[in-house]
């Protein structure tokens, strides 16, 4: 069976939806594809579930540390694993209901479910179905990518979808893995009691970073008794009586630790090496994301990439910009580009990185004459106050131009107060003019001022 529509959207994530409801809304009859659940990784598996145990971690951390503000509750933290994963459940089911509820409710939307595989590059299949239009939109999102390590197939291992499904702390969670991901899973399960060790194949946990934040971060985070093992240059599995034998290849420590569960966190792999695009002439790139302009098209007219596939962002918010450059550009008359966006991200772990624009050394590889600024979180108000004074805050500007070029905040409420320098960056002003504001005491953000204040060349 053929059905003609206007626009095809592949992928119900952050951007797909949101397009279809400004679609529908010019006069447009969509099809909307999803093969497994709408919502995307962001719904599903990615920022809601796991943010939602990181609060829980949190309660169990301030739970057990409070004592030191003079609050014993006496006795051992007991955690709750089913109550906790329950909880995260029902954060994910509430949420993927709300926009299955939206989506149903939208007049001019038709929603397939399956698997869709390009015929050409007009043409769909889904299941017995075929659908055409002359504009096509691709939100496939990533996936965990499981690297083919010696033994990794004679052993059981979770991803970061796979890991949501369990009910109870394992007794040593081993971490390949030492970015984003694999951090905030690792401090999550120290909190919730496991025995935890990172297991990185590079120099420094992550290793985006600058080396002092990534420093920063690794003391936050061994201070809590969490392990780290960098260079970890022969990394190999095998299976023990006690659980799983992981080899490593490090300058010191054992060279193979004995964990109960592992967790690979080694990046993620776009969802586009089975949608037939090879009968397409779309264009991707060696690691398969899917090549498009600056303005999400790609290398075929009437086809869109938006969100993770495209490599442009790996986050929920760059995915819902891409919807917002997009239906701009289609439907309001603009010229909006991808170019004109300030990276801006943060890492959940506690206290939070909020990061935006160029990292120090980004800044030094562009040849600008830089001056940088940092200050430890031991000197905020805020941090002191509440006891919690791990991290650092640091700045790097244009010299010539005063501009901001990039900046960090690891520390309490980082991920919020990251905003005031992101905002002022879009507005293009220069630092002295955020240098000047009167922020509100007693803040994390009234220190940028201060901040600014102490650039120097470096």
């Amino acid at each position: 069976m053929s059905r003609d529509f206007d626009a095809i959207v592949i992928g119900a994530g952050q951007a797909g939806p949101s397009l279809a409801g400004r679609l529908t809304a010019a006069g447009m009859r969509v099809a909307l594809v999803e093969r497994k659940f709408l919502g995307g990784t962001c719904v599903n598996a990615g920022c809601m579930p796991t943010k939602t145990l990181v609060a829980s971690a949190r309660a169990a951390h301030v739970a057990r540390t409070g004592a030191d503000y003079g609050i014993d509750i006496g006795g051992d933290i007991r955690i709750d694993m089913p109550k906790v994963k329950a909880r995260a459940d029902t954060v994910i089911a509430n949420a993927r209901g709300n926009v299955t509820a939206w989506l149903q409710g939208m007049d001019g939307l038709t929603l397939f479910t399956g698997h869709a595989r390009f015929l050409d590059a007009r043409t769909v299949r889904v299941g017995d179905e075929t659908l055409t239009a002359p504009k096509i939109f691709l939100n496939v999102g990533c996936r965990p990518t499981v690297p083919d390590m010696p033994g990794i197939g004679e052993i059981d291992y979770l991803t970061s979808t796979g890991i949501l499904g369990l009910s109870a702390v394992p007794r040593h969670l081993v971490v390949v893995g030492g970015s984003y991901i694999g951090l905030e899973f690792a401090q999550m399960y120290r909190r919730f009691g496991a025995d935890v060790t990172i297991v990185e194949r590079g120099p420094k946990l992550a290793p985006r970073e600058d080396d002092d934040i990534s420093a920063a971060i690794a003391d936050i985070l061994a201070g809590e008794g969490i392990t780290i093992r960098t260079d970890a240059e022969c990394i190999g599995f095998r299976r023990d009586a006690g659980g799983i034998a992981v080899r490593v290849d490090c300058n010191g420590g054992a060279p193979e630790i004995l964990g109960s569960h592992v967790l690979i966190a080694t990046g993620r792999t776009p969802n586009t090496d089975d949608l037939g695009l090879e009968t397409t002439g779309v264009a991707t790139d060696k690691r398969g994301y899917i090549t498009v302009d600056d303005k999400l098209a790609t290398t075929v007219d009437g086809i869109w990439a938006l969100g993770d596939c495209n490599g442009h962002g790996a986050f929920t918010h760059t995915s819902y910009n891409d919807f917002e450059i997009l239906a701009a550009n289609l439907l309001d008359g603009a010229d909006r580009r991808l170019s004109s966006r300030i990276p801006g991200y943060a890492l959940y772990i506690d206290p939070p990185l909020g990061r935006v624009g160029m990292s120090e050394r980004e800044a030094r590889a562009s040849g600008r004459n830089i001056v940088v600024s940092t200050r430890p979180m031991t000197r905020v108000g805020r941090a002191v106050e509440k006891g919690e004074t791990k991290g650092m805050m640091k700045a790097i500007a244009d010299a010539d131009t005063k501009e901001i070029l990039g900046a960090a905040i690891l520390g309490i409420e980082g991920d919020e107060a990251i905003h005031g320098i992101l905002d002022i960056m879009n507005a293009g002003a220069a630092y002295p003019v955020l240098q000047w504001a009167v922020p509100i005491h007693p803040t994390v953000s009234e220190l940028i001022p201060t901040l600014l204040g102490d650039l120097k060349p470096a």
